[in-house]
């Protein structure tokens, strides 16, 4: 039984268990199974560094209020956050890295920036 590489075809030489001719193949065959999650990884990573440049310009000063028509229309996506952080009040804060949020009443937020990290 010939061993052949799964990328190209090419028949293989040496051990048994070869499945590639080289780490070129090797790359490519990987990169192929793995590109939708790669892509889909790095869009959510993309809205998330967008929303953080959004919270960072809107609070310079580490503190701020602000109404959410001004994130709205920057861009910022609420759906994605990095960690969400809960107080013992209760209170929810969300997070795109260092830079958090917390949602107020009449469409107004809090933004914070996370100092520890």
């Amino acid at each position: 039984m010939d061993n052949l590489c799964l990328e190209c075809g090419t028949r293989l030489m040496g051990r048994v268990d070869k499945k590639f001719c080289n780490d070129q193949c090797r790359n490519i065959y990987n990169n192929k199974l793995n590109r939708d999650e790669i892509a889909y990884m790095s869009k959510v990573n993309r809205i998330i560094k967008k929303n953080r440049r959004i919270l960072k310009e809107l609070n310079p000063k580490g503190k701020a209020k602000i109404k959410r028509k001004a994130m709205d229309t920057l861009g910022f996506d609420f759906k994605y956050f990095t960690n969400v952080y809960k107080t013992k009040e209760g209170k929810v804060y969300y997070f795109c890295y260092e830079y958090g949020y917390l949602p107020l009443e009449d469409s107004y937020f809090a933004l914070v920036i996370n100092k520890e990290i």
